[in-house]
Formats: structure tokens, C-alpha cells, sequence
């Protein structure tokens, strides 16, 4: 039984607009300087709540998203910051040529908020982002580490049990599909699950591509409660506790969301 909030996309709007204004923005603020002028592009941008506060902050915002419902709606409930010329909102791919030679040495910061885990071959994506920062650029991360307790994203799910069941996207890809199909999710439900669990990253590994890549992890932040679920579940944000952060492994099973700022060399 999916969230409201997934279908609801005013109130989603609302949500990544809170979130973004006190947990993203102030995280990234410690290690880059957020002012007038700043060059910001997020992948994944949505509906464009996480840039708003940017905005409001006059930055210049570039949001770019491969679902033409979500930038239709950026451009619905963001259409004075966009007349204003403060935001821009495309249907684009970044790797497309156009893209690329437009924006090369451009951002001073990048924005991949609850993104990363859903777009494969991260191996060459994360270093692909090199080419459209500035010297010094920065690329601020959140997304839950892959064996959370819905690190699956199971919570989309239409149906009751499976959409409120912790951990089973971990098991096998055969039985985790045979559980959706059990439980009567439609083909289009359990083909977006698949995929989900195909691009699941743990911290671990997501560090290792960081620095492989050329990056330098400048800030992290773990977090036991992530601050979106105050919307979604009623809870109150809570950061790992050291114990549990300190634990290699261990750690991606107990922390639901992780901030990360990486810088180039």
C-alpha cells in the first residue's frame, strides 16, 4: 500500500521543500559556500522541492529529470522562479552530447538526492560527473544504503504486507520475485523493484567508486532515522549512533539514510 505522499505530488512537493531546507542545504553548507550566483544542478530533480530552497537562497538552479510528469509539475509549482529566470527545469538525459558540451566545467555543486540508487553502471556514472563540475566542484548524496530495512523501496508496492515488510528485497532475485508475485503485484511493479534491487548500493561500496573515481569524501553523515520519515512514518530524525557507524557491513543494515559530499582532486 504506497504512501500518500506518492501519489499525492503537491504534498511530496511540500516534503522535499522541508527536508531540503533543514537537512540537505545545511549539510551541504558545511563545505561549499551557498550564495547568489551559485551553479547548481540536481539529477533526478522530480517535482523540484530540493532545489526551492536554493532558489529562495538565489542561486542558479539546473534540475534535470527523465520523467516528463515530475518536470511537468517543477514547471507548475515552480513557474514564477522559472519566468524569473532563477531556475531552470529540462527533460534531459546528462550523458546526451548537447548536455555535456553546454555544461562542461559548469556546476559548482551537484545534487543526487535519493538518486543514485536507482540508475545503473554506477561504476561509470559517479566519474562521468567530473566532466560537468568546476574545479573544486562538489556533488552532495543521500540515498539508503542497500540492506536497510526498505532499502528495496518496498514501500511502493501496492500491495499491504509487501510494501510494509522489512528486508526481504535482499534475498535472492528468484525468490524476491516470487514473493511479488505471490502477493499479486502487477508486472510494471515488480519490473520497477527489479531494477531497484539491480542498482542497490551499500556505503561501502559507494566509497570505494567515490574515491576510485577521483573524489575526495570531504563530509558523511549516517543517519538511524532518516529525516524524510517524520512525513512518511511520524518519526523524529535521529543520527547513527558511533557504535553502529563504526561497524563495517553491519552498519548499512541499521542506517536508513547517508549524506555524503565528495569533491573533486
Amino acid at each position: 500500500m504506497a504512501l500518500e505522499h506518492h501519489s499525492n505530488h503537491k504534498m511530496r512537493f511540500d516534503q522535499q521543500v522541508d527536508n531540503s531546507l533543514n537537512y540537505v542545504l545545511p549539510f551541504i553548507e558545511k563545505t561549499v559556500e551557498i550564495k547568489s550566483g551559485t551553479r547548481i544542478l540536481e539529477i533526478g530533480c522530480g517535482e523540484g522541492g530540493v532545489l526551492k530552497p536554493f532558489i529562495d537562497r538565489n542561486c542558479a538552479c539546473t534540475g534535470v529529470d527523465l520523467d516528463k510528469i515530475r518536470i511537468d509539475l517543477a514547471h507548475n509549482f515552480l513557474q514564477n522562479e522559472i519566468d524569473s529566470n532563477k531556475a531552470t527545469f529540462l527533460l534531459k538525459n546528462v550523458y546526451d552530447d548537447d548536455f555535456q558540451t553546454k555544461y562542461k566545467n559548469y556546476f559548482d555543486l551537484i545534487i543526487l538526492k535519493d538518486v543514485i540508487e536507482h540508475i545503473p553502471n554506477q561504476n561509470d556514472f559517479i566519474p562521468y560527473l567530473k566532466i560537468l563540475l568546476k574545479d573544486k566542484g562538489q556533488i552532495f548524496f543521500g540515498f539508503p544504503p542497500w540492506y536497510m530495512p526498505f532499502g528495496g523501496h518496498q514501500q511502493v508496492a501496492h500491495k499491504k504486507w509487501t510494501s510494509k515488510l522489512p528486508y526481504y528485497h535482499i534475498l535472492p532475485m528468484p525468490i524476491y520475485k516470487a514473493i511479488l508475485k505471490l502477493a499479486g503485484e502487477n508486472e510494471d511493479k515488480i519490473n520497477e523493484l527489479v531494477e531497484i534491487k539491480e542498482c542497490g548500493i551499500t556505503i561501502e561500496r559507494f566509497e570505494r567508486i567515490a574515491k576510485a573515481s577521483g573524489f575526495n569524501i570531504i563530509n558523511k553523515q549516517w543517519f538511524l532515522i532518516n529525516p524524510i520519515y517524520k512525513f512518511k512514518f511520524g518519526l523524529k530524525p535521529r543520527k547513527q549512533f558511533w557504535l553502529f557507524g563504526a561497524i563495517p557491513f553491519l552498519r548499512n543494515f541499521l542506517t536508513t539514510c547517508a549524506y555524503y559530499t565528495i569533491q573533486k582532486h
